[in-house]
């Protein structure tokens, strides 16, 4: 907002600082000036007035009355003594005033000025208003312009005979009316829009523009200026809705002091008798039904000092509350009773008062010190590092986490083979399939795959999240599922193994399902219709005798419930378990400077004998040039003799000191057969 240097001066005897040092000094204990120009013998100062001070400093006199606080010089305060009321005429004779709504409009003040003569403003006065960006009109709109710019009261004068009825009524307008204003616009208004009216139509949109009908011209005689107080958040909403702001409206949206009105119509009288002759009607038409007192805050001396961070002299504290314009009505040695007047808008708390005490004593007096505090580190939270962790690992791994809502139907529950009573309900679902607590991630990863798996040669998805079940109490839990698109048994193993093993879990293994899978699978009898996963393709994933998750395809079953054609391998394990047993620690190994050897390796043994079993046989038989042994198949098939099953294993054979020669390869490896030849019933496979 532009303010002019000479005006300001106009506050003082004394000389104000150089525009520039003054500039300097509001910037430091007031608002930004943003810039300094230079015009016809005057500075405008464009300062950056911050929102809550909008009220009293959208106004010379608001910067003025800053200006003194800062500085020490005298304000002297705009004298009404020359106004000169006509007692043989009256206000009330040429106007009534009719308010519809006093929260819309709490304070309505008007004065009449009779026989004035309308003609040009005198230089002075159109010099200061192009200063602020307004244009000269007539010296009766210029005065009230004027006026608005020195106090911040916007103002409006009216031709009072042109006013019908002798009347201004305060009102919502009626759907459908129309408004031309001054600037020739026309507006339709509606019942949220308030204006200004007299007995027959609206002759100006209240506190943002006036009407064409009544404006004043060379053949006006007397005058009605109005000096109102309008609710804020009226004028800001018919404001936005007719797309119209104007400097009266940005005043009135920020909020102004109702007992502004009154000497502001007061000093605007004066001027216009000045300027344009007339006589000023006794009396004012001034409604003004709940008077606005002046607030009282009580302020802690001790606060202030602790706030602030320095102390502040008290004799210094007061002495800046009444060069701002505060009353102290009471002072106690620890506290002091402030008054502030109206026109302070914004100071309504002890901090404001501190405030305006800080910034007028100099924030940068205030040294800087670093704070005293204790810094306490927040607790660990394990379940989230360990879910981060997890994460982690398998982004690495070419895995991409979704997010799936934690809801299904009854479609769904069905196909999973889910009992309703097994399931937590909602009680008002969206939908029909989203009527159920999810009981498990894997329907939300197939659903996914279903929608992408046209678009990706290979789809490789995680999600890690919370289920429900309902046992003997409502169960929650959080799960870890991935999978990959196709068969892809010993990829989601491999999988597995990373993840463990980053995680520092080293006993895992896999066994053939059992719990999950009762009767056993391979019996294909109909316990195999209520499983999800494919019974010769699936192993549950154990740590130590503990279960933690379950592995393999999915049944073809499931996925004929999907529009999907292929395969699918997936892994579903319990979160909650493998965090507890997961650790930072790792044991070092150092990698072997000697190359590695693989051999191959089938056995034919009876259905009934795990992995495990053989994989143990064959690391005590080998020792210690064994790195590490694979299964990459297992087969169960019409060619094999009954009862029997084949577990193919790739062995890899390294030392640490020195490469192994083929002849000591050959011989561990005939060791290791001869010692699973030994078990009944097994036999090592020979091309």
């Amino acid at each position: 907002m532009n303010f002019s240097y000479k005006w300001l001066q106009s506050f003082f005897k004394k000389k104000l600082p150089a525009p520039k040092a003054l500039a300097d000094l509001l910037t430091l204990h007031f608002a930004e000036v943003e810039e300094i120009k230079k015009e016809k013998g005057d500075y405008v100062l464009s300062i950056d007035v911050r929102p809550n001070r909008a009220g009293d400093c959208f106004s010379h006199q608001g910067v003025a009355r800053e200006i003194s606080t800062i500085t020490g010089l005298s304000f002297l305060e705009p004298s009404l003594k020359a106004l000169q009321e006509d007692k043989k005429i009256k206000a009330k004779d040429f106007i009534s005033l009719e308010v519809k709504d006093k929260n819309a409009c709490p304070r309505y003040t008007a004065r009449v000025i009779k026989d004035v003569k309308v003609r040009p403003s005198p230089q002075w006065l159109k010099e200061r208003l192009r200063s602020c960006g307004l244009r000269p009109i007539n010296n009766i709109v210029d005065v009230a312009n004027y006026i608005m710019l020195e106090t911040g009261q916007p103002f409006h004068a009216f031709d009072a005979e042109k006013l019908e009825g002798n009347k201004i009524i305060v009102r919502y307008a009626r759907n459908k009316e129309r408004i031309v204003t001054l600037d020739e616009q026309k507006f339709d208004l509606d019942s949220d829009i308030l204006v200004i009216a007299d007995e027959r139509k609206p002759v100006a949109i209240a506190g943002i523009k006036g009407g064409k009908l009544p404006e004043i011209d060379s053949r006006t005689k007397v005058v009605v200026l109005e000096s109102a107080n309008f609710n804020p958040q009226v004028i800001r909403r018919s404001s936005k809705k007719i797309n119209l702001r104007t400097d009266a409206s940005v005043r009135f949206e920020h909020g102004i002091d109702p007992n502004l009105t009154e000497p502001a119509v007061n000093l605007a009288a004066v001027l216009i008798q000045k300027l344009a002759g007339g006589k000023v009607a006794s009396g004012l038409v001034d409604f003004y039904p709940r008077q606005v007192f002046p607030k009282r805050i009580r302020l802690d001396l001790k606060y202030l000092n602790n706030l602030l961070g320095l102390e502040i002299p008290k004799q210094e504290a007061i002495k800046i509350l009444k060069n701002l314009g505060f009353r102290i009505v009471e002072d106690r040695p620890q506290q002091l009773l402030v008054e502030i007047p109206t026109r302070r808008v914004d100071v309504s708390i002890p901090e404001d008062l501190i405030e305006e005490i800080g910034r007028i004593y100099g924030y940068d007096k205030i040294r800087a010190a670093f704070p005293r505090s204790l810094l306490v580190p927040p607790e660990r939270n394990l379940d989230i590092f360990w879910q981060d962790m997890a994460r982690d690992i398998l982004k690495e791994a070419g895995f991409s986490e979704v997010y799936n809502y934690s809801f299904f139907g009854d479609k769904k529950a069905k196909a999973f083979g889910y009992e309703p009573k097994s399931l937590l309900q909602l009680e008002n679902p969206l939908s029909q399939e989203q009527k159920y607590l999810r009981a498990s991630l894997i329907p939300g990863l197939l659903k996914n795959l279903e929608k992408n798996y046209r678009h990706f040669p290979e789809v490789r998805i995680f999600e890690m999240g919370k289920i429900f079940r309902k046992t003997k109490a409502e169960e929650e839990k959080t799960m870890l599922s991935a999978l990959i698109s196709g068969e892809r048994f010993y990829q989601i193993k491999g999988t597995v193994d990373l993840l463990f093993g980053k995680l520092g879990i080293a006993s895992l293994w896999f066994a053939e399902p059992s719990a999950h899978l009762a009767p056993h699978p391979a019996k294909r009898d109909s316990a195999y219709a209520a499983s999800i996963w494919h019974p010769q393709k699936c192993a549950e994933i154990k740590v130590g005798n503990e279960e933690i998750g379950f592995l393999g395809e999915i049944s073809p079953r499931i996925l004929g419930s999907f529009d999907f054609k292929g395969k699918v391998t997936l892994f579903d394990i319990d979160f909650e378990k493998l965090s507890r047993i997961s650790s930072e620690e790792h044991e070092y190994r150092p990698i072997s400077r000697f190359p590695s050897a693989i051999r191959d390796i089938a056995v034919l043994v009876p259905r009934t004998v795990q992995a495990e079993e053989v994989l143990n046989n064959i690391e005590t038989a080998g020792g210690k040039i064994i790195r590490d042994i694979d299964l990459f198949d297992i087969y169960e098939g019409e060619e094999l003799p009954q009862g029997k099953k084949n577990f193919a294993f790739h062995i890899i054979f390294q030392a640490e000191d020195r490469t192994l020669s083929a002849k000591e390869i050959d011989e561990v490896q005939n060791k290791i057969i001869k010692a699973l030849e030994l078990k009944p019933g097994w036999q090592v496979r020979k091309k």
